[in-house]
């Protein structure tokens, strides 16, 4: 089962709160030497509290050594909830709608840090994408100065999604095809519309 305990609770949805860290720069290749040559106890000592300072660290260990890898499908489904919570949440303007999507996709990216499942990062786009357009499509109807930066994100993500499913084995493709000609539908008779014709999507996405 998975451990809940790295789902951190976000004040307005109930989603978890991502964790940002800075990039570290690059070992020193004598520290590196002198680390190795450390004895295995220190060693370990030394990695468990290293660990327990990266949040995504120490969720992709969990994940990997105590649930085994076994629970993607539960994982999925905690973001299946909370895309359907958080776009209930009827934001009163596009630009909202946006930050709220912009939440949701964090959540997505670090699904995919601590999983690697390419499969379900696309499935959870496809389904945030989707999802928030049926709970909130009359903020995003005509292309305008309120409207204009939601619309935006929505053609690039809708964008990234189509290339991500390119990378997937083909045999996955169909099993996207009516998502993703939904989601097509929308972007190109909605706001989108303007920022979808200038990055070349198609109005059918055909396999």
């Amino acid at each position: 089962m998975i451990c809940k305990k790295y789902f951190y609770i976000h004040n307005r949805s109930g989603g978890p709160v991502i964790i940002h860290h800075s990039k570290m720069p690059a070992l020193d290749p004598d520290l590196k030497k002198a680390i190795v040559r450390m004895p295995i106890v220190e060693k370990d000592k030394l990695l468990l509290r290293l660990v327990t300072k990266d949040a995504v660290l120490t969720e992709r260990l969990q994940f990997e050594l105590v649930e085994e890898s076994k629970t993607i499908d539960d994982r999925r489904e905690l973001i299946r909830e909370f895309i359907d919570r958080t776009a209930k949440l009827h934001a009163d303007t596009a630009g909202w709608l946006m930050m709220d999507m912009r939440t949701v996709s964090g959540y997505i990216s670090r699904h995919l840090k601590v999983t690697k499942d390419k499969y379900g990062e696309v499935e959870l786009m496809l389904y945030m994408l989707n999802t928030f357009y049926e709970q909130n499509a009359h903020l995003l109807q005509k292309y305008n100065s309120r409207t204009d930066k939601a619309a935006d994100y929505i053609a690039k993500r809708a964008d990234q999604v189509l290339k991500k499913v390119a990378k997937l084995d083909p045999d996955y493709h169909i099993e996207f095809a009516d998502d993703i000609n939904k989601l097509l539908s929308w972007i190109h008779y909605t706001a989108p519309a303007h920022y979808a014709r200038q990055l070349g999507l198609p109005k059918e996405w055909n396999l």
